[in-house]
């Protein structure tokens, strides 16, 4: 076991919550988070003004956690079945390159994401809010939903996070993530970037 990287026979005890050794031994081998968008990145509320102007609120935190798996050399990706020129947006405010919009059939777009990326299940994490997610969660080795995500998903998921959608969801399962692969503390230090002489100067919210 290498220096700092949690031991994978061992429960993960965090600020968030405690994890079970099963899916530290997971989170460790990921490679690749897909998210969700409304209700996940958002807290699902879709908003017009009279002249039909779209609005969603976005959570800085959750940009943070974005912008940290991909300073760790993790791929992030939006996959979402509506298309929204504010998806669009904050994808480049996050500097995530893969962003499918307005894809109904999530699981080919999917599949062909990890054919892309070559990616195989083991190395996939997902974050979704509602039935529509569950193909991603089959293919996924670790599923998160948010607390006010929709009851069936919270039962599918193998980790219940333990803050809404757009509201530090996404930045619970990202800091995890760093935290099962021993490049964020327990307490939430993301020690990486000091180690590997990045700076916090250039990281996206």
């Amino acid at each position: 076991m290498a220096e700092g990287i949690p031991n994978p026979n061992e429960d993960l005890t965090t600020f968030y919550q405690v994890l079970p050794a099963a899916i530290v031994a997971k989170m460790q081998r990921i490679k690749l988070v897909v998210l969700d968008v409304d209700g996940t990145l958002t807290d699902g509320a879709i908003i017009y003004n009279d002249t039909s102007r779209e609005y969603k609120n976005f959570n800085c935190k959750d940009g943070m956690g974005v912008s940290l798996l991909i300073k760790a050399g993790i791929e992030v990706a939006l996959l979402t079945g509506r298309y929204s020129h504010l998806t669009t947006r904050r994808a480049a405010d996050m500097l995530i390159e893969h962003v499918i919009q307005g894809e109904r059939n999530k699981e080919e777009a999917l599949q062909r994401l990890m054919q892309q990326l070559n990616v195989t299940d083991d190395e996939l994490a997902v974050v979704g809010d509602d039935i529509n997610d569950m193909p991603l969660f089959q293919h996924a080795a670790v599923s998160g939903c948010p607390l006010d995500g929709y009851h069936f998903m919270q039962t599918q998921a193998t980790v219940h996070l333990t803050r809404n959608g757009g509201n530090g969801a996404v930045r619970e399962f990202a800091d995890l993530i760093l935290m099962a692969k021993g490049l964020m503390t327990p307490e939430g230090d993301a020690k990486f970037l000091r180690e590997r002489g990045l700076s916090f100067a250039h990281t996206r919210q």
